[in-house]
């Protein structure tokens, strides 16, 4: 009988150490709902704030390089706009000439009479095409107001007989 109580006892040994076992097995393997393998706590306070300051920083250094893109592509704008100083220009400028003084338009300027009175400046004719009257105007011929001129060639120009205000768009020089 004490072999069969002692077999007993392994057996039921063997049984408790292999339950305990298998459960320490199977608690390591995976969480539970209340002891999951990564916390809340740990993706919270950890894990997300290190994701979002990544992002951070790569947003941050992607929009300075974007500003610096635009800002070259925004110089080149005002660079084409300007012209070579000043002197020719995708708009309108506005230019003042005082008695005298002549504006020689470079090729395909445009030329408006604002106020003033001012003749055609050109070796040859024509001198400047009347683009609102469509016609042309020889040399020395005046100039009318809020009549839009065009410079077919360099070399043509308007003189000042007066003060005169011109909105100008291309390339010109004053003399």
């Amino acid at each position: 009988m004490k072999q069969k109580k002692w077999m007993s006892c392994r057996l039921l040994a063997g049984g408790l150490v292999t339950l305990s076992l298998t459960a320490a097995a199977l608690a390591a393997s995976q969480g539970s709902q209340s002891d999951p393998l990564v916390t809340l706590s740990y993706l919270n306070d950890k894990a997300i704030p290190a994701i979002l300051s990544q992002v951070d920083t790569k947003i941050a250094q992607r929009e300075t390089d974007l500003k610096s893109q635009l800002q070259q592509v925004a110089d080149g704008y005002a660079q084409s706009v300007k012209g070579n100083g000043g002197s020719t220009s995708a708009v309108y400028q506005v230019v003042s000439l005082s008695k005298g003084q002549t504006l020689t338009a470079g090729s395909s300027c445009e030329i408006l009479l604002r106020t003033g009175t001012g003749t055609c400046s050109s070796s040859t004719s024509p001198g400047l095409v009347d683009m609102t009257g469509g016609s042309t105007l020889a040399p020395g011929g005046t100039l009318t107001s809020n009549h839009l001129y065009l410079a077919t060639q360099p070399d043509r120009g308007v003189r000042a007989v007066t003060a005169v205000t011109l909105m100008v768009r291309g390339s010109y020089s004053i003399q």
